[in-house]
């Protein structure tokens, strides 16, 4: 679908100073001080209308969220909302994915979401795919080495790309579920707008997580020690 701009657009969001700053990337490592605390930074990339983010900051409100959005006929949404629900634990930045490193540090952020990413189904464009590994490292340069990328999807061919990406960069996989809603991780789950939608057709929503290679030694010397303990 594509979207059409509407006229004044981009002085309505820049007039969300709060929820939409200004010269962004000064806060690049300085997050805590644009939120006024140290407490963890979420990140969803691709926020799209924005319920699934705001939902989140309501619900958590120690924990420090930031939606990432291109396209600002959709992102304007999300604003408003942060606005409407006037949330102070919750910025946007209206960019491209590939400039995260502008706008992080390493180690700055504890969580990575992806929720419904473009498939870009034809093999000739896997690279644009957001689990693509090029992209997989750069989330990983800028993660927590205790953080997590967590990834939602209905298009299957996409989930089995993203957890053989996921391998390729040496992540830890868990949680995976091949049908969310119906499985044990459906406690808690945020929805976002396009979920809701995919789920009220009974289609399947495939979910993983994917943590930092540094993890792979922490679980092996948790199994270790619990199998001593036995």
């Amino acid at each position: 679908m594509r979207l059409r701009k509407r006229p004044g657009i981009k002085e309505k969001m820049f007039s969300y100073s709060q929820w939409v700053p200004m010269d962004a990337e000064l806060n690049k490592g300085k997050w805590s001080h644009l939120f006024g605390n140290t407490n963890p930074i979420f990140v969803e990339l691709g926020t799209g209308k924005g319920n699934f983010i705001t939902t989140l900051a309501e619900q958590n409100p120690n924990i420090n969220y930031i939606g990432v959005e291109l396209h600002e006929e959709v992102l304007i949404s999300a604003v408003k909302k942060a606005a409407d629900k006037g949330l102070n634990n919750i910025a946007f930045l209206w960019i491209n994915i590939n400039q995260l490193d502008k706008y992080f540090s390493e180690g700055e952020v504890n969580r990575f979401y992806l929720n419904f990413s473009d498939p870009w189904p034809k093999k000739r464009h896997s690279k644009r795919r957001l689990t693509y590994r090029g992209f997989i490292k750069s989330y990983l340069s800028l993660l927590n080495p205790e953080g997590r990328i967590e990834l939602k999807t209905d298009n299957e061919g996409l989930f089995e790309f993203s957890l053989n990406e996921f391998a390729a960069t040496g992540c830890l996989l868990q949680e995976i579920s091949f049908d969310l809603h119906n499985s044990e991780f459906a406690e808690g789950n945020v929805m976002t707008e396009y979920e809701s939608r995919f789920v009220e057709r009974g289609m399947k929503i495939y979910r993983c997580v994917a943590c930092p290679p540094s993890q792979w030694l922490y679980q092996f010397t948790k199994t270790k020690e619990e199998v001593f303990v036995i």
